[in-house]
């Protein structure tokens, strides 16, 4: 069973993401969706990179309309999370059910363990509890500057075909970008997520004032060597597309 397929008309598209609302690569993902429907973005109003799937429950929110650029776009800036922001759009602020919900373009990875802490994804995963169809993509640059532009025709060929064929109910998909020039990039891999952990690391330093505070570092280790994963995918040259299951 499948989500709606887009109709004859210019599908809606709601646009979020967890870097904030200015952040270029959230820009970058609104210029190519206007080129596919009519577009409607709710992100939050600062970096939220790392919320998860927290959600506001002990203080108000705020959404207010905002023009950034001059686009086409209608824009809101939301006081709360990711997943803050899709409930925000579908249950306030939008007259209908989105066609698909785009989430991203992250600065760095949201692969393998990462799907769990990562906000861009839970954006969309909130929107696949709600029964729109979703997509999260990061591109592996975590650089504020990063160039977003070899990816632009990839990210827009792959929402064109979840809209044309329909992504499987209770499925939403994590697609990660390797930061390669567009002809650098071999193609489009659908991948399982690989089995990783974060090793954390805690930098204990003490502020002037004497109190002790930490800074959270840590290693990545990939404990999958198979060569269906979204790591090797990566590693690889591919552009990596995990289904995420809901269920």
């Amino acid at each position: 069973k499948l989500h709606h397929k887009m109709t004859k008309e210019r599908p809606l598209i709601l646009v979020t993401n967890d870097d904030g609302i200015t952040a270029p690569g959230v820009r970058s993902l609104i210029r190519i969706m206007n080129k596919i429907g009519d577009v409607v973005v709710v992100a939050p109003d600062s970096p939220q990179s790392g919320m998860g799937h927290a959600i506001t429950v002990n203080n108000v929110l705020y959404c207010n309309p905002i023009t950034i650029d001059d686009g086409p776009q209608i824009e809101y800036n939301c006081s709360g999370t990711p997943a803050d922001c899709v409930k925000m759009a579908i249950n306030e602020i939008l007259n209908r059910r989105p066609d698909i919900c785009i989430s991203g373009i992250n600065h760095g990875s949201n692969s393998s363990i990462n799907v769990i802490y990562s906000g861009t994804m839970s954006a969309a995963v909130e929107a696949g509890i709600e029964g729109v169809p979703a997509i999260g993509f990061s591109l592996l640059d975590f650089n504020y500057h990063a160039d977003f532009k070899q990816a632009e025709d990839y990210v827009r060929d792959i929402t064109l075909t979840a809209l044309e064929q329909g992504i499987p109910e209770g499925i939403v998909l994590n697609v990660n970008i390797p930061k390669l020039k567009k002809d650098e990039i071999k193609g489009v891999k659908i991948c399982r997520q690989a089995n990783g952990v974060w090793r954390e690391d805690f930098d204990k330093r003490r502020s002037p004032f004497g109190q002790e505070y930490y800074w959270l570092s840590g290693q990545f280790e990939n404990h999958d060597k198979g060569e269906d994963t979204d790591i090797w995918a990566l590693e690889n040259g591919f552009i990596s597309v995990v289904p995420v299951s809901l269920i």
